[in-house]
């Protein structure tokens, strides 16, 4: 019924005993629950259920609107400094051209410039199945292409029809 995040307020708290402190750090110590509502009215603040597992629950008297108002601006300002990665997708073949080699490098060397990573993919098709070994190959050529800007997170890797390898730029 009631959720994970959901805060007990006032009425809702069930709780006969509470121990209850101020919003100024006064502490009221364990007093019945309707008393400590009256605290709660007199002062025109909410009576908030912050640990309802203690013994008996403890409650705090403060203005729940300002309270969640803060906390939605602190977790507004956690997430404006999140980092997000953006990870761009190269994809090749085993029998691709060298000039088309180097046109996807280029712009890999220009994603990798800009602080992206980078994953390139070779498809195998058909029979290139039965030796996976030619994709790595062709990722190990074109890591010789590009390690000098960059990191590498792991050695080419086979996943399904793909070699895969993941490039981040050099710190």
């Amino acid at each position: 019924m009631a959720k994970e995040n959901e805060v007990l307020l006032n009425e809702d708290i069930r709780a006969s005993e509470v121990r209850c402190v101020g919003d100024d750090g006064t502490a009221y110590g364990v007093i019945p629950r309707v008393e400590a509502l009256k605290i709660a009215e007199k002062m025109g603040l909410d009576l908030v259920l912050i640990a309802p597992d203690a013994k008996p629950p403890v409650c705090k008297i403060m203005d729940y609107g300002k309270f969640r108002y803060q906390q939605e601006k602190k977790q507004k300002e956690a997430k404006k400094k999140q980092k997000t990665i953006e990870v761009k997708e190269i994809k090749l073949s085993v029998k691709i051209a060298q000039n088309d080699i180097n046109y996807k490098v280029k712009h890999a060397l220009e994603f990798l410039e800009e602080g992206k990573h980078v994953k390139f993919r070779v498809f195998l098709k058909g029979r290139e199945m039965s030796n996976p070994e030619a994709g790595v190959a062709m990722l190990q050529k074109v890591w010789e292409m590009v390690k000098d800007v960059s990191d590498r997170d792991k050695e080419p890797l086979l996943e399904g029809r793909y070699v895969n390898m993941l490039v981040t730029p050099k710190r």
